[in-house]
């Protein structure tokens, strides 16, 4: 069931989603070549624990980071390692709190360094690709108009959706219903209305779409070994459209 949030509680999760902002704000300063992502895990959390809320990712499910660490090809949930950037690489990081009893999530994309014309054009069709869903998400259209604007764009550009992982709703729960594919047919599933709050996230392939689970049992790789993206923002959907709840 979808749960409808009130105004009181979508203006907590705009406190928990600035949070998640100034985290990824905070660790762009830091991504650059040399860095490992355990460095950036424990700034992250240090960051996340001075504003007075809690890294929701560590120990949810036994995951054993406050951040995912996810570099080239490894879409998501990659774990925070002692491992180093370096230049060329891709590195995206999602980042998770609770505060005041209410989750906040999002995730982004950033170069290391200087990095190959592929990798800058992943990177940015996949920025695109959310702010594209973004806009479907308005009262009166319907769920699967939000996974249609997300694949329609991404394989006219030339590039893959992954489709093992998807988007989702957000309240006092790191996941809530419903479920948000980044592919499907448009106008279908629920209509969407006011006081619903999801997490739009694409995660786009340079190649196929294929994921395999590394023997961690978390880091999702794409099998071809081609760099992925992943973009996300967390969303509530009010009178005449919608907000940013991970707003910069």
């Amino acid at each position: 069931m979808i749960i409808i949030k009130t105004d009181k509680e979508i203006e907590l999760m705009r406190q928990a989603g600035h949070i998640v902002a100034y985290v990824w704000e905070k660790l762009r300063e830091k991504v650059r070549p040399g860095i490992s992502g355990e460095e950036l895990n424990n700034y992250a959390e240090e960051l996340i624990l001075k504003k007075g809320a809690i890294p929701v990712f560590k120990g949810h499910q036994g995951f054993p980071a406050a951040i995912c660490v996810s570099t080239n090809e490894v879409v998501v949930h990659g774990v925070p390692s002692k491992k180093k950037l370096k230049e060329g690489d891709i590195v995206s990081l999602d980042v998770g709190v609770r505060y005041k009893g209410y989750c906040g999530d999002g995730a982004i994309t950033l170069p290391v360094g200087r990095v190959s014309p592929e990798a800058k054009r992943l990177i940015e069709v996949t920025r695109k690709a959310l702010f594209k869903a973004i806009k479907q998400a308005k009262p009166g259209n319907r769920l699967s108009d939000i996974s249609w604007a997300v694949q329609s764009f991404v394989e006219e550009q030339g590039f893959s959706v992954i489709r093992k992982f998807v988007g989702h709703g957000i309240g006092k729960e790191i996941h809530e219903d419903p479920r948000i594919p980044n592919f499907g047919k448009p106008h279908q599933g629920v209509v969407l209305e006011k006081g619903m709050v999801f997490c739009i996230e694409p995660m786009v392939s340079a190649g196929r779409y294929e994921v395999e689970i590394g023997p961690d049992g978390w880091t999702a790789a794409t099998k071809d070994k081609s760099l992925s993206a992943h973009f996300e923002h967390m969303i509530a959907i009010r009178d005449k459209g919608v907000e940013i709840l991970t707003a910069i």
